[in-house]
This record gives C-alpha cells, sequence and structure tokens, in this order.
C-alpha cells in the first residue's frame, strides 16, 4: 500500500553524503519531521520513495544529486567587489543570507575572496551531492483540509502553553 498526496508523514531520518559517508544531518532521537505529501516539502527523489512505504517500515534510500538539490551550476559561482561586503569577517566556505531579486532570502557559500572581490556561489550546499537517506515512516494521518489548503502541518495543542500556543 503506497502514501497518497495530502497526507501527514512523520520521518525519522539520517541523511549522508552517498560518496564519503558523512553524516550531513539527523533527527533520530528527536521530534519527527512531519511534512505533507504532494507539496514539495521534502526533496522529490525522497518524498516518491517515501510514498511507497508504510507506517513503521524502514529503508535506506540513495537519492541521486538531480532528485535532490540539482546539480552544480558552475554559472551560479559569481564574483562580487570586495565593497558589497563591509563588515563582515569574511571566511572561506563561511554561509552568508541575502536578499534575492523577488525579496526572498537567498543562501551563498564564500568560496574565495581577495582585496577588489570576493567569489560566491549560489548553489545549494548539497547541489551536486548523491544523498544516502536512512528513514523510518513513524507516522501517517490524512491532512485536515486546513493543512492541505495552507500546506502546513498543525501541531497538536497541548494544554499547557509548551506547544508555544501560549495558554
Amino acid at each position: 500500500m503506497a502514501i497518497e498526496d495530502n497526507k501527514v508523514v512523520g520521518i525519522e531520518y539520517t541523511v549522508k553524503d552517498a560518496k564519503s559517508g558523512e553524516i550531513i544531518d539527523s533527527n533520530v532521537g528527536h521530534k519527527p519531521l512531519e511534512f505533507i505529501t504532494g507539496k514539495n516539502h521534502i526533496i522529490p527523489g525522497l518524498e516518491k520513495e517515501i510514498k511507497k512505504m508504510n507506517p513503521g517500515e524502514e529503508a535506506d534510500i540513495l537519492v541521486p544529486a538531480e532528485e535532490a538539490y540539482g546539480t552544480h551550476n558552475q554559472e551560479a559561482v559569481q564574483k562580487l567587489p570586495r565593497e558589497q561586503f563591509q563588515g563582515i569577517d569574511l571566511q572561506k566556505g563561511m554561509t552568508l543570507y541575502g536578499q534575492g531579486e523577488n525579496g526572498e532570502t537567498v543562501q551563498v557559500t564564500v568560496v574565495d575572496f581577495n582585496d577588489q572581490e570576493v567569489t560566491i556561489d549560489f548553489n545549494h550546499p548539497l547541489a551536486g551531492k548523491d544523498l544516502m537517506f536512512t528513514v523510518k515512516v513513524v507516522s501517517e494521518r490524512d491532512a485536515t483540509p486546513e493543512e492541505v489548503l495552507t500546506g502546513q502541518v498543525q501541531q497538536e495543542h497541548c494544554d499547557d502553553g509548551s506547544c508555544g500556543c501560549g495558554h
């Protein structure tokens, strides 16, 4: 039985760089990651495979770069004048956040810099990487009409204010 769209799925996961085996992220031992299927909340290659699973099932899922954060685009590496980075203690490999053309937040990585210019990379830090996920589906339920409409998972309410609802 496959998981359909508009389900709230909770997963426990560990993701590694498929080539080096280095752990990139994990939520094991913490709150499950919940997302609504069919809303592009997680990378496409991972969602496609999770939808084939059942609650309680575990799997190792290899997601190629093309179905994860895309291939590395060399055109997304740009040189900008150093004066645009005044007041920033630049370091190679550091992540900076700025505003894109449409007001959205963009994340860039500092590749290199000298006195005149700074080379930055607009690619996602995981672009070009094949990812290996170890995933366990811990929950699945129908999304509420409000969740389907907003695309946001609604948290269950507590009675003591610990969920941040202000009770």
